[in-house]
């Protein structure tokens, strides 16, 4: 059984952490008291306690590459530049497969497992990233004389997790399909809980393309979150890194959000008191966690791939784009779409929560379509009047 870090975003400090406190300096010129791999990387993952989210994915990446060093009998120090590319290679290809990859399980559970398959090259490179962040802290903290990632000849290509334009969304047509599909009603003799769940699958979409949330945004989101100023409503959100902001919600959202507390005998909107969750499980009162609204998410996303496949086997690409989607996309696609309907810079990125007005700017598609039809005009073949003067 792999034993996975026992490190948690909590008050309380964790195994690891504890050990961190008393230790003394264990070499001349480390900055921070740790005995072990394992607890260096918890006291690096402290870090970034008040942010849950980055937490956990980056504990993920660290956890796995701590887990295969240990499997080898090797230490951080010994990851060198083929051993980097051997852990690349491993990432895609987890093996023996048995002891790596299993189905969800509690970190308590001896099923569990740090994948659940094998990594894309997209999921390799964020990896890659993570790990190059903890390697430049482990440097600056004097666990680590060297970067086995500095040594890397494509670096740039490999590390730089960036694009010039955003390209995990789903298109207007095909989003609209997607709609038009959850507003299905279910069959008129379906049980009360498939209603529960068609209404609510219709809910978590609307709230994710009208709002671009970040999932566990979603899934923290309470009731009087959404309070009204001046006749107008506002979503109150505590995003990424622990900042807070105010973004605008459009009656879209309110009539999507009216038609989910209908479904749990709810008024229409909600009161300054309602500190209660949003999204909900079956009960109708507990909320939902990050990861059970992940597979809410993607157990959809499957089942409008299989339709969308049904329909016609010309649309066998849309059904994959379906299938690759995650939550994200939601996200990508409410931004994008949000540009593509003229909403200014300033506003998408205030919306969008970015500290940069450049991560915002790779929503903006227009450009990259206008100049397509412009080259467009280059054919084979040539009007009559075509002239060499133009040479």
């Amino acid at each position: 059984m792999k034993t996975p870090l026992s490190a948690e975003p909590a008050n309380d400090l964790p195994k690891e952490a504890a050990l961190i406190k008393r230790t003394t300096l264990a070499m001349p010129g480390q900055l921070v008291e740790a005995e072990s791999d394992r607890e260096i990387v918890a006291a690096w993952l402290m870090e970034y306690r008040t942010s849950p989210q980055t937490f956990r994915q980056y504990r993920k990446e660290a956890e796995r590459l701590l887990l295969w060093l240990e499997d080898k009998g090797k230490r951080l120090e010994h990851l060198d530049r083929r051993a980097l590319d051997a852990f690349e290679a491993f990432l895609a290809d987890p093996r023996p497969t048995a002891e790596w990859i299993g189905p969800p399980s509690p970190r308590s559970s001896e099923a569990w497992r740090p994948f659940r398959k094998g990594l894309s090259a997209a999921s390799r490179r964020q990896a890659l990233v993570i790990l190059q962040t903890l390697f430049g802290w482990l440097i600056e903290a004097g666990w680590l004389s060297q970067n086995p990632f500095r040594l890397m000849r494509d670096k740039r290509r490999r590390l730089d997790n960036t694009s010039n334009t955003i390209e995990r969304y789903l298109e207007r047509p095909l989003w609209r399909w997607c709609w038009q599909q959850l507003n299905t009603p279910p069959p008129a003799d379906a049980t009360i809980r498939v209603r529960y769940e068609c209404e609510r699958q219709r809910f978590v979409f609307a709230f994710a393309y009208l709002l671009a949330p970040r999932i566990s945004e979603m899934s923290h989101a309470r009731m009087n979150d959404f309070r009204m100023r001046e006749g107008q409503w506002w979503w109150q959100v505590t995003g990424k890194g622990g900042k807070q902001a105010s973004i605008p919600v459009p009656d879209a959202m309110m009539a999507a959000l009216g038609q989910w507390r209908d479904m749990l005998g709810l008024s229409a909107t909600p009161s300054p008191e309602e500190e209660t969750p949003v999204i909900r499980t079956l009960d109708g009162q507990r909320g939902v966690g990050d990861n059970q609204l992940y597979r809410m998410i993607k157990t959809t996303f499957e089942g409008l791939a299989q339709t969308r496949e049904r329909e016609s086997d010309s649309t066998s690409h849309e059904a994959q784009r379906l299938r690759q989607a995650t939550p994200h996309w939601l996200r990508h696609t409410a931004i994008t779409h949000q540009a593509q309907q003229g909403v200014e810079l300033r506003y998408l990125s205030r919306t969008a929560r970015h500290s940069r007005l450049e991560t915002t700017a790779r929503y903006l598609h227009a450009e990259a379509q206008e100049w397509h039809g412009q080259i467009n005009r280059h054919a084979l073949d040539l009007p009559d009047d075509a002239s060499d003067d133009a040479l």
